[in-house]
């Protein structure tokens, strides 16, 4: 059985240590699924009112607010299903717009689609894939930031030598929004991006 456990240190680069001793989220706390590996791939966003929130989960989305402490969840777990969603959500926030970035069930392997709300507990609105199939893996994760000006796309695929579904590598090309706020169509390249000063 998979879970979702809690490691801290003072610095970001580590050394790292179970803050807890034991895990933050086991399978019997989320019982909507009927299989062992439905508790992975945790992201943690914290709102502008100071409220953490973690979101996770295989087959199913699942949410739950986190204690200032970040150690604890602060009460019951929200169970929920996207739109063709499979796995790695990403949560954040854009000009007052909530935006859920997944792994989808695409053509098999999976693609990356995303809903948005105006909240962060949802009601979450279907926006549609912003990204294509991958090559060389089965699967792609999202990771989004806006620095200096410009936004980036992070992925992953099992282009370079050896690479494969099992053996991937982190890739990042522009990401671009409409006037409304959605999502363009991510281009993938074999250049990435230009380095920032």
């Amino acid at each position: 059985m998979l879970a979702i456990g809690v490691a801290v240190s003072d610095s970001p680069t580590g050394p790292f240590e179970d803050a807890i001793g034991k895990a933050l989220i086991i399978n019997e706390m989320t019982t909507d699924m009927k299989y062992g590996w439905d508790d992975i791939d945790p992201t943690v966003f914290i709102d502008d009112d100071g409220q953490a929130y973690m979101f996770w989960g295989n087959g199913s989305c699942k949410w739950v607010k986190l204690k200032k402490n970040m150690i604890e969840v602060d009460g019951e777990i929200t169970t929920f299903k996207p739109k063709n969603y499979i796995e790695g959500p990403w949560v954040y926030k854009r000009r007052g717009l909530y935006y859920l970035v997944y792994a989808s069930e695409g053509t098999k392997p999976e693609m990356i689609e995303y809903c948005t709300a105006k909240s962060i507990t949802g009601p979450w609105k279907y926006q549609g894939i912003i990204q294509e199939n991958v090559p060389n893996s089965f699967t792609t994760h999202p990771g989004i930031i806006d620095y200096k000006g410009k936004s980036y796309f992070f992925y992953h695929n099992g282009s370079l030598p050896t690479g494969g579904s099992y053996r991937r590598s982190i890739c990042v090309d522009y990401m671009h929004y409409n006037k409304d706020g959605t999502i363009q169509k991510i281009v993938q390249t074999t250049d990435g991006v230009s380095s920032v000063k």
